[in-house]
């Protein structure tokens, strides 16, 4: 069994204690994501290494990972658990243990974002385990370290986007973390090792005869089984995508419902996916404020402020 991967450094002190936007300007909040399970606990508990968007990572970082209310279906579990037992058999690992639970509407830990790739970027990245390259299903990859989990989930409600954790909750969770050691634990490399934000879309190139990522037919039957597991939430999304000017977030895993096809010259990765072509110019949010600069610990808003044209209301999440 191969270690994990290692190679990032000048990330001075390693994890941040608090997020920043991706222009390199300090946001010093408790960012928060809300997911659908079982991709939520996947990646708490270091199985996933990569959550899937239509949108760029607005910060680098811990996150914040909220379980949405929705119970997952068996199938739906059973057929994200074969896609991760496919892809790790890959580099060699077997015998995952998958969390024995998929709690709903709970505070389930955090991970650190250390950058966001676009997904063609990924697929033909040799400097991580073949496994990762390929969870790059979906626009842009935001890949995540240092999982770690709650004792003790807290129950609460989500919002849409990327949100801010209320203080009260935060200063109780933070004390009942866990790490994590997922079955093949990786450190992303660095284009700039002296610059910690320097893993951003664009930031890698390939030589134009970079070859196809190869896929066995049971690798490639566990991606198909994981798009479908992922449709269930893409209806939804589309016409909120439609409803909106600049569209919403996408849920992990190609659940645009379009087709993919990813190859290593640069060629497409999704068809099909409005909210990402309303998303790719989009500012980095998170920005900084006289207030923030002046009191980084101040209480954050009462109700969280909603990113990427979210309704600034509580889903059902």
């Amino acid at each position: 069994m191969r270690g994990g991967y290692s190679g990032r450094c000048g990330f001075a002190g390693g994890r941040h204690s608090s997020s920043r936007s991706n222009d390199g300007r300090g946001y010093h909040g408790n960012p928060c994501l809300t997911m659908h399970q079982p991709w939520a606990s996947l990646l708490v508990h270091g199985i996933k290494r990569v959550e899937g968007r239509s949108w760029p990572s607005p910060i680098t970082g811990r996150l914040w990972i909220h379980a949405a209310s929705k119970v997952p279906d068996p199938d739906t579990i059973k057929a994200m658990e074969d896609f991760y037992r496919e892809i790790y058999a890959v580099d060699g690992i077997t015998g995952i243990k998958f969390p024995d639970h998929y709690p709903v509407s709970r505070l389930l830990g955090c991970v650190e974002v250390v950058g966001c790739l676009r997904s063609e970027e990924l697929v033909c990245w040799e400097h991580v385990p073949e496994s990762v390259r390929l969870e790059g299903l979906t626009d842009f990859c935001w890949l995540c370290e240092n999982p770690q989990k709650l004792v003790v989930p807290f129950e609460m409600r989500g919002y849409q986007g990327v949100y801010n954790l209320e203080r009260r909750i935060y200063d109780g969770a933070v004390r009942g973390l866990l790490p994590v050691q997922g079955p093949l634990p990786v450190k992303f490399p660095l284009p700039d090792p002296r610059d910690p934000f320097s893993l951003k879309p664009g930031s890698l190139t390939f030589a134009a005869s970079k070859p196809t990522l190869q896929k066995s037919e049971s690798v490639a039957a566990a991606i198909a089984g994981a798009r479908a597991a992922a449709t269930q939430f893409s209806k939804k999304d589309r016409k909120a995508a439609a409803s909106s000017e600049i569209g919403t977030e996408e849920q992990s895993w190609g659940s645009h419902g379009g087709s993919s096809s990813v190859d290593c010259n640069g060629l497409s990765i999704v068809h099909g996916s409005y909210a990402h072509l309303q998303n790719q110019n989009r500012p980095s949010i998170f920005p900084s404020t006289q207030a923030n600069s002046q009191n980084p610990n101040s209480e954050p808003r009462r109700s969280p402020r909603l990113e990427f044209g979210a309704s600034n209301r509580v889903t059902d999440y």
